[in-house]
């Protein structure tokens, strides 16, 4: 990895910018909105469906950011993961809630470009679980990153092929839906990552 948050890049301010009664978008199965329910509650037991997004974020010489969540997360705390990973707001679009989560977490404004959407389920323990109908997107950015210690413990720029060998050597440091969208990613959307028209 590179540039860890703690050796050569300033943290943002330490603001909170999540909130544990902040109220999700419940889902079915076909993306319909069902209600409402707070995150903390909508992440308990086996989890309840709700609208989420993940974003990887790409410099121009196409490492990807990488992050280390921040160790009071509800769930995964102290994994590391992609670049930015949220849930919108009631009335927000999951683009907007993307582009507004980059710079939230990362200090980033850059375009966000959708790739696929998809289910999952992840159990953590007795705990809680994600159960996600979540968005995939990417972006482009060579800005300074700063990331918000409320939500990241640290971060690195990474190189695919370095991912590619540390997910098979250490599955056990990553975020389960991470493990899911890298290879997704890689095998049917890599050309989206490197059109150079995509750059910005």
């Amino acid at each position: 990895m590179s540039q860890s948050m703690n050796a050569s890049s300033s943290p943002a301010e330490p603001r909170i910018v999540s909130f544990d009664d902040e109220p999700l978008i419940l889902v079915d199965s076909d993306d319909n909105v069902i209600g409402h329910m707070p995150k903390a509650e909508a992440h308990l037991g086996a989890g309840v469906l709700h609208r989420a997004f993940s974003i990887f974020l790409f410099n121009d010489n196409g490492d990807v950011l990488m992050q280390q969540r921040a160790e009071g997360k509800q769930l995964w705390g102290g994994f590391w993961s992609n670049s930015v990973c949220s849930h919108p707001r009631r009335g927000e679009t999951v683009a907007a809630a993307a582009k507004r989560r980059l710079e939230e977490e990362i200090g980033v404004e850059a375009d966000v470009h959708f790739l696929y959407q998809f289910e999952y389920h992840a159990q953590f323990g007795d705990i809680g679980a994600e159960h996600e109908m979540c968005s995939v997107f990417i972006a482009h950015s060579n800005a300074a990153v700063a990331g918000n210690p409320t939500e990241i413990a640290d971060f690195a720029f990474m190189a695919p092929d370095e991912l590619d060998a540390a997910l098979a050597a250490e599955p056990d440091r990553y975020t389960p839906w991470l493990k899911m969208e890298w290879p997704r990613i890689r095998e049917a959307h890599w050309d989206a990552v490197t059109t150079p028209a995509r750059v910005g």
